[in-house]
């Protein structure tokens, strides 16, 4: 299984991933699911994938081959031909392995986060789907989650807004958002990787790996569970109807 999450603000965005792979209970990988394509001071994007590791590889690898020779995502005008590239690569890959894959009772199954800002436009964020398709992000919906959602959902609803949300707040939602989908979801688990994309930066500047024994991201998990048992202790009493 897989998780993976961006978040959108006015300062930039925010982007992070687990990085387990599951081909069944006995056999458990670690593999990267965020991959960045970088033009400094021209073009950042960020791309991150859940679904079957090999379409999504396939996908990624076809990406580069392009960004590499100065087409797809290299020379697109705005973010929103950025995500139209990676679904058209997204059903050049159907196209070349559903029908293998589908005779074998194999989904093909690729869902995509793209994040990223091109020189003179504004920063973005994407989802897009098995069938090449994108959603964006908005500002009343500043978040886009692939994999194992559910978990890792109620803080970010809670807690996430377009406007007042800071990078530094953005990224420890981000953390806590892996670490309760990690607590609740075996199949989603580190290390984890976090980027942090300031506005108009137009480079990457701060991006880190958190192995499962990281003393900065033990140190945020404790504090977590502390502080929201706490909170808990500290809500109003309940009261009970007297006749119950």
């Amino acid at each position: 299984m897989t998780y993976c999450l961006g978040i959108s603000t006015k300062e930039g965005f925010v982007a992070a991933s687990d990085s387990r792979s599951n081909a069944g209970a006995d056999q458990v990988n670690i593999c990267r699911k965020m991959h960045t394509f970088v033009r400094e001071g021209d073009r950042v994007f960020v791309l991150m994938t859940s679904g079957s590791l090999s379409c999504s590889q396939s996908i990624v690898t076809l990406l580069r081959k392009d960004f590499d020779h100065g087409s797809g995502l290299a020379s697109v005008d705005t973010m929103y031909e950025a995500a139209r590239a990676v679904g058209e690569q997204v059903r050049r890959v159907a196209e070349l392995d559903r029908e293998a894959l589908e005779r074998d009772d194999f989904k093909f199954n690729v869902n995509i986060i793209l994040a990223g800002q091109i020189r003179g436009q504004p920063h973005d964020l994407y989802l897009i789907y098995p069938q090449g398709n994108p959603l964006r992000a908005t500002e009343d919906s500043p978040f886009l989650q692939i994999g194992e959602c559910k978990y890792g959902r109620p803080i970010l609803d809670r807690g996430v807004r377009y406007e007042r949300t800071t990078l530094e707040d953005g990224a420890r939602y981000a953390l806590i958002s892996l670490d309760s989908t990690m607590r609740s979801n075996v199949t989603v688990g580190p290390p984890i990787d976090l980027l942090v994309y300031e506005r108009d930066d137009l480079t990457i500047r701060k991006q880190r790996r958190f192995s499962e024994r990281d003393p900065d991201l033990a140190a945020i998990q404790a504090q977590w569970e502390q502080t929201l048992r706490g909170a808990v202790q500290a809500l109003p009493p309940i009261q009970f109807d007297a006749n119950s």
